[in-house]
């Protein structure tokens, strides 16, 4: 049985955001074509995610210097211990499906404090003389991003951040499969919104059937 986790970033739900009915549409179809796999929503607008801050900091650096953890500060204990839940159910995962909206050329912060997150040394990745390992080869990964304009393709592609970042860190973990599920141009063309957002919801059912 395969363990998905849906990742979503946006404090709107599918009534209200394309990348939401997008990915809402999408588990649907995963659930119905996979009816024995698991499936785990973790809304990081509601979740505890800890920023990597000088508690963080100190707790990691007192428990490389062999300090048990019973002994770190209470704050250090709740944010270091939360910090290594969320990174230990990232890799008991086997797929990941992200769903952001696309804000100033990027993502919501609260994706990249889950990034940071699950980057733990010796759990997503290792260091070797050779360099950074990703450690997670066989997870698979799907990014669904929407919108106003276009920026996937053409002249403002090179200002699109969200999508490449998630990229270049799932290369960084390893993992080999990475799709990109792009609804774009609603705000730039209202007169097809409702077309561009339904036509996503059906390109996010055919992925569901393969991912």
């Amino acid at each position: 049985m395969a363990k998905v986790l849906y990742i979503t970033a946006h404090p709107y739900d599918h009534t209200q955001s394309y990348s939401m009915a997008a990915g809402k549409a999408f588990v649907e179809a995963y659930k119905e074509a996979n009816p024995d796999h698991e499936v785990v929503h973790i809304d990081l607008y509601k979740e505890y995610i800890p920023q990597i801050d000088g508690d963080v900091l100190n707790g990691w650096d007192k428990l490389r210097t062999g300090t048990d953890f019973s002994e770190l500060s209470a704050e250090e204990k709740t944010k270091v211990g939360r910090l290594s839940e969320l990174c230990e159910q990232f890799i008991s995962a086997d797929k990941y499906v992200f769903v952001t909206p696309f804000w100033n050329f990027s993502f919501p912060p609260v994706m990249k404090a889950y990034i940071d997150a699950v980057a733990m040394a010796g759990k997503t990745f290792k260091y070797t003389e050779q360099g950074p390992v990703g450690l997670l080869t066989d997870k698979k990964a799907l990014h669904i991003q929407a919108s106003g304009g276009i920026y996937s393709e053409g002249p403002a592609a090179q200002l699109e951040m969200g999508h490449r970042y998630l990229s270049v860190i799932m290369q960084f973990f390893g993992i080999p499969s990475f799709e990109g599920l792009f609804v774009e141009g609603h705000a730039a063309m209202p007169d097809k919104a409702q077309e561009i957002k339904e036509n996503a919801i059906a390109r996010a059912k055919d992925l569901a059937q393969t991912f």
